[in-house]
Order: C-alpha cells, then structure tokens, then sequence
C-alpha cells in the first residue's frame, strides 16, 4: 500500500461524494449524476449487507464510463471481502484499525482510515498510511487541518463528517486535500454547488 494509490484514484478531485443507504437505482442515479457535474469520486458505505448491491451496481456503472467506486464504513474483514467482491476500488473507515487496512491491501485495496488524533495520526503513519480521513471534520474544524500540517507535513487528508457547499470550501483552504460530502446529499441541489469545487482551485 502506496502514497500513489490515492494520489492515482483523487487525481485532481477536490469532492468525493458519498452515497449512504440509498436504494440501487438512486445509488447509480446519483453517482451518474455527480459524475457528469465532474465529481469524479464516488464512495457507496457497506455497513449493512444490503447495501453492498447498491455498491456492486454503482462500480458497473462507474465501469461503463471509466470511474472507479470506494466502498466506505469498512468495520471488519468480512465487509473488505465483500467490498473487494463488488468491485470496489478502495475502502474507507470511520476510525484507525490496522487490521482493516492490513485487509484491504491483502485484497490489493488502498485503504483510508479515519483518525481524529496526532497520536492516531502518527500511528497510521507509522504504517505506511500517508491518505487518512479526517472524522468528524466539523467537529475538528479548519483549524486542526492548519495545525496537524506543521509537525505531519507528509499526510494527505480527507476531511468527512458534517461537510456540505456551505463548508467545504473552508477546509479545502485550510489544507484539506479532499471534501467528502455525504449526508448533506439528501439536498440534491448541493451536488451542483459541489461540483464548483471540484476540480483544482483556480
């Protein structure tokens, strides 16, 4: 498991949509949706086993048109297998265990845990995990982002939890190398406010 792994699956992206507990059919609307307004990432959680249908219609979509999906809220091993059965490009965490993301690139999967902490922070580090998402962003705030740049200069984050097109863009000027966007999309208006920040900053 590489820095390159997520430098390769973020490219340019700015916003990452997440698509949590939505029907398939919603799931692959949506998704078609973000990508035709240019946000490329899109993460489907698999808490629950049934929402890995969602995540396996998502990646055929994305197959058809050369996107890739993440599987996210990855809790254990079982759920790694099944996101890496589904298709899933990559799999995220709310919180910092080793043995996931030990999973995940067993599986051939870049993993992104989340840490709230220096101290989670330098552990992942410390396991060769430079992308980490930020949870609870909002809780957190722009400030941390600032901060934690200064003594961990090398880590990338993606800032989740609590983000929408009113914030975002705060984070993203505080260093933030990505904003995951996920409940806040029950307001389909914010997929286009988003997607003006999607790109790289002009």
């Amino acid at each position: 498991m590489t820095t390159t792994d997520f430098d390769h699956i973020f490219g340019t992206a700015r916003v990452m949509a997440i698509l949590r507990g939505l029907p398939v059919a919603e799931t692959v609307r949506l998704a078609e949706r973000a990508w035709d307004l240019g946000i490329d990432v899109v993460e489907v959680p698999v808490a629950t086993p049934d929402a890995v249908p969602a995540l396996r219609a998502a990646v055929e979509a994305g197959r058809e048109r050369g996107r890739i999906v993440g599987a996210g809220t990855v809790l254990d091993e079982s759920q790694v297998v099944a996101a890496a059965d589904a298709g899933a490009a990559f799999t995220v965490a709310p919180g910092l265990d080793l043995a996931i993301a030990d999973a995940a690139a067993a599986r051939g999967l870049p993993h992104l845990p989340g840490v709230a902490t220096p101290t989670e922070a330098q552990q992942a580090l410390r396991h060769g995990l430079t992308w980490l998402k930020a949870f609870p962003a909002i809780s957190l705030g722009p400030a941390w982002f600032k901060a934690m740049a200064g003594p961990l200069p090398q880590l990338r984050f993606v800032a989740t939890g609590g983000l929408d097109a009113g914030n975002a863009a705060q984070f993203l000027n505080a260093g933030v190398r990505v904003a995951a966007v996920g409940s806040a999309l029950t307001d389909e208006t914010q997929l286009d406010h988003l997607a003006k920040l999607a790109g790289h900053p002009s």
